[in-house]
């Protein structure tokens, strides 16, 4: 028998078929159910750990030290899991021909009885995400999960598993099979754009404090942490006409353009600041709507000679112009700021702050700008003194964004159209202090037309395999520089 497994247990009586897919394929040495609830008539004749923290360290390393056979298996949810054909076989080949320390696979989902394909996507230095989508059954070389439990030194509720992984990854590869090997059950049947807060919701602190602690710890375990010593900013560097600039690239949002730029243009300030919209060759009359704001001076309305850029090449189309401020200031076109002292609020936390970068707080809305769940989303697990290293666990920063022009010329804007700001604030917040205000200034409004509301499942691989080579990249950077530093 080569396999033990974990499964966890919450009361609901479907774990009944798992325990038997399991014993069936004939692979299986011994079961154990762990979980703050364990059926009656499965209490005989299997491991029970009945713990109300599944995933904490104590059982992470109570695993570690029980598993006995060559391999573990760990099955994360309670609902009914059904193998493929030979799916434990396969996964032993991978394992045993990658050398890797766990492999996990492509699977099908039954969501409110319809069976659908769940793709998952490659693990790399940079999946350092906390929710990062391994599917439900992760199958490891016992050798490995004790090596890694054993370097296990903190007492986490909620991150023994982030934990566990973490060190698994810095000695051994985790390995991604794309092939289809089994069909679990997923109850969470919301939209993409509902799920993708849940980071940031209150009720999770407690969770989201010790996934904090677990990474940073990683980051220093793999040479990645920064200290929170910042480099200096002179704002005196260069000469500007406009203190600040709002810049907003759009493309076909007819609909909302104009409450974006009347938002700005009603902006209250001491100094001069100016618009500069970038339209992305616009086909449903954004054009037209623009240029009824033409009578003012402080608007800019630039349309790109070329046809390659996403948001992030409008965004340096528009930072390199010659009328672009001291301060660049981000408004999506979709949304608009709080009231008329936004501007003034952003540019001043520059120079109170003394930071290359600033970052709002922001409230989600729908199209009539009436409060939505989850609210207001203030990021505060950004903190001085470990928001940079926190920044590459999370997976966004908040908005608006706001950037000293001159380090954001020298540091340019990724040209795509998804993650290019996110990519931005972990290149500024490597050498520079990123400063917050926790006030709400800029209203987030989420309507059928965003783009984000409802994203499909390549759709949702994609970004998040470009954010986690973001984060790999910029974990290769930071590994450099704190080299040199000490060099």
């Amino acid at each position: 028998m080569n396999i033990d497994c974990y499964l966890l247990s919450t009361g609901n009586k479907d774990i009944e078929q798992t325990v038997s897919g399991l014993k069936a394929t004939g692979q299986v040495a011994q079961i154990n159910l762990i979980g703050p609830k364990v059926p009656a008539n499965l209490r005989n004749g299997y491991g029970v750990l009945e713990i109300q923290t599944p995933f904490s360290s104590q059982v992470m390393q109570t695993i570690a030290r029980s598993a006995q056979a060559p391999y573990t298996l760990l099955y994360t949810k309670d609902t009914a899991l059904c193998l493929g054909m030979f799916t434990l076989e396969r996964m032993i080949r991978i394992l045993e021909d990658s050398g890797a320390g766990m492999v996990y696979a492509d699977h099908y989902q039954l969501k409110e009885g319809r069976r659908q394909a769940a793709p998952i996507i490659d693990y790399q230095p940079g999946s350092l995400r906390d929710d990062f989508d391994f599917g439900s059954v992760l199958l490891l070389r016992t050798d490995a999960l004790k090596e890694a439990a054993d370097r296990m030194t903190s007492d986490y509720r909620y991150a023994g598993l982030y934990d566990l992984r973490l060190k698994l990854s810095q000695h051994h590869q985790l390995v991604h099979i794309n092939e289809y090997l089994y069909t679990e059950v997923e109850t969470d049947t919301r939209l993409s754009g509902e799920k993708q807060f849940d980071y940031v919701d209150p009720r999770n602190r407690d969770r989201q404090i010790e996934m904090e602690a677990a990474c940073t710890e990683h980051l220093k375990e793999v040479g990645a942490y920064l200290k929170p010593e910042f480099e200096s900013v002179a704002f005196d560097a260069d000469d500007f006409e406009y203190e600040a600039s709002v810049i907003i690239p759009v493309r076909n949002r007819v609909r909302t353009i104009r409450d974006a730029i009347r938002s700005v243009l009603s902006q209250q300030a001491d100094f001069r600041f100016n618009l500069i919209v970038i339209d992305n060759h616009s086909t449903d009359g954004t054009t037209e709507a623009i240029d009824e704001f033409a009578g003012d001076p402080r608007l800019i309305h630039l349309v790109p000679d070329r046809d390659d850029l996403g948001i992030g090449g409008c965004w340096n189309m528009g930072v390199h112009h010659p009328q672009c401020g001291k301060f660049a200031i981000q408004l999506d076109s979709d949304d608009v700021y709080k009231d008329e002292h936004t501007l003034s609020t952003l540019v001043r936390a520059f120079y109170e702050q003394q930071c290359a970068m600033v970052v709002g707080t922001y409230l989600m809305t729908d199209f009539q700008m009436n409060p939505i769940p989850p609210g207001i989303i203030d990021h505060r697990e950004w903190t001085p003194d470990n928001g940079r290293n926190n920044a590459l666990r999370i997976n966004g920063l908040g908005a608006p964004r706001a950037f000293y022009t001159p380090v954001l010329r020298a540091i340019k804007v990724p040209n795509t159209s998804y993650g290019e700001d996110y990519a931005l604030g972990l290149a500024f917040s490597r050498r520079y202090r990123i400063g917050r205000v926790y006030d709400v200034v800029y209203l987030c409004r989420r309507w059928e037309g965003n783009s984000d509301a409802a994203l499909d499942i390549a759709k949702q691989n994609a970004n998040n395999l470009y954010k986690d080579r973001i984060r790999t990249w910029e974990l290769q950077a930071r590994i450099a520089l704190n080299r040199q530093r000490k060099a």
